[in-house]
């Protein structure tokens, strides 16, 4: 075989930066073009993203990232805690806090490899992170070009690229299955209790909510759920080793993302935010800025402190946990959320709000029958759930040991 041979990353890399279109310009926002800055840097393959900007916002202050490339995070405040590295599954516009990157001869290494490389070299990218003036995380792109890399053969590397996508390929059909999963959750919510689809032969009354069911009653929201919004920790309260906390940006895609999380100190956890520690089971949605967002809380990502712009919600019931999450992720929910939510500059849903809403409920026969079936919904979920983030801790393990050597693809395979 033949040997590993040692190159800079600069010789083997070009490197891009982005932009951002003026956003006080309309016409630029708002197209069919996904516009990827730091918070839409969650996942490894990047599809799309909340934001877009139309073709002449790209022509004017952004720059397109081009499908099989990958994206690079090289400042922000969440560097410190995580570096994002992400593979572009179309193409896609991106701001000047990401870079580009491709693969200037694809003769001595393949854009694929070399996003394999990067996930499994998050060390040494690490390892040249600055401060920024304002205390943000920055990798200077020279120091980035400097850093070296042992490049096997590229049969070898086709080797190593197997090995890793048959991980990352069972992580993606798993977030595929849990959105089928999601959905189902979510039609099961719509046909019971907005379209009162097993309940159509019966008879139905007038409401202040119009007309339900005979039987059923108009509930607050307090009285049927448990909600809690965080405290307002502040950066200076940040520690480098201590009790992670979640923040609007760790919820992704029915996920919370720790990585993404900030620390506080384990006295400050355990002390005055005991009450601020979430549970098992707890479901959090968004409060601020993007609503919609929701996740359930999975022992794996225990200990974790709520924050402020998160709220976490409980049923007075356990069995009616899957009433609780059909509601927090259905369009009647959003929409109310986004009908009462205050603020000019962003949206901003708190408890003062849930207060004052209602719901249409039935007895607690017809609750839990209905709690039961997504019940089964929810657990599958969270055994899917569990097994990428097994997956994901294997990738991360073995990768920098497959990239470096250390570890040969035929040991793994025997």
């Amino acid at each position: 075989m033949e040997e590993w041979k040692e190159y800079e990353l600069g010789e083997l890399i070009t490197l891009n930066s982005g932009g951002t279109p003026d956003k006080s310009n309309k016409s630029y926002w708002g197209g069919d073009i996904p516009w990827i800055s730091a918070k839409f840097m969650y996942d490894d393959y990047l599809y799309s993203s909340e934001l877009k900007i139309s073709q002449e916002g790209l022509d004017n202050g952004s720059r397109l990232a081009p499908k099989g490339s990958i994206l690079l995070l090289t400042r922000g405040s969440g560097l410190f805690n995580r570096i994002p590295v992400c593979y572009v599954m179309r193409d896609l516009a991106y701001n000047q806090d990401v870079k580009c990157l491709e693969s200037k001869n694809k003769e001595l290494i393949s854009t694929k490899f070399l996003f394999y490389w990067l996930m499994g070299n998050k060390n040494s990218i690490g390892a040249i992170l600055e401060t920024t003036g304002i205390g943000a995380g920055k990798i200077d792109t020279n120091r980035l070009k400097n850093i070296r890399i042992s490049l096997p053969p590229k049969e070898y590397q086709q080797a190593l690229i197997g090995f890793a996508e048959s991980i990352m390929h069972k992580i993606e059909l798993n977030r595929r299955i849990n959105d089928n999963l999601e959905q189902q959750a979510q039609a099961l919510f719509k046909a019971w209790f907005v379209d009162f689809e097993p309940f159509r032969g019966g008879k139905f009354v007038d409401s202040e909510l119009g007309m339900i069911p005979e039987g059923w009653n108009i509930q607050s929201i307090s009285s049927i759920f448990n909600f809690q919004e965080g405290p307002g920790i502040r950066n200076w309260q940040y520690v480098n080793n201590g009790t992670k906390f979640i923040n609007i940006r760790c919820i992704n895609n029915d996920i919370i993302n720790i990585q993404n999380a900030n620390m506080i100190s384990d006295e400050e956890a355990q002390g005055k935010y005991a009450h601020f520690m979430l549970k098992e089971n707890d479901i959090v949605i968004s409060c601020s800025g993007t609503l919609g967002r929701k996740a359930l809380v999975l022992k794996e990502y225990l200990p974790l402190c709520l924050n402020t712009s998160v709220i976490r919600f409980t049923p007075r019931i356990n069995r009616q946990l899957g009433f609780l999450y059909g509601y927090l992720g259905s369009s009647l929910f959003l929409n109310k959320q986004i009908e009462l939510a205050s603020g000019s500059v962003q949206a901003n849903f708190g408890p003062i709000h849930l207060k004052g809403m209602s719901i249409a409920i039935p007895d607690n026969n017809v609750l839990n029958q209905f709690s039961d079936i997504v019940n089964s919904i929810i657990q599958k979920k969270k055994n899917i759930i569990s097994e990428s983030l097994r997956l994901t801790n294997l990738r991360d393990s073995i990768l920098p040991k497959l990239m470096s050597g250390k570890i040969k693809i035929d040991k793994l395979n025997s």
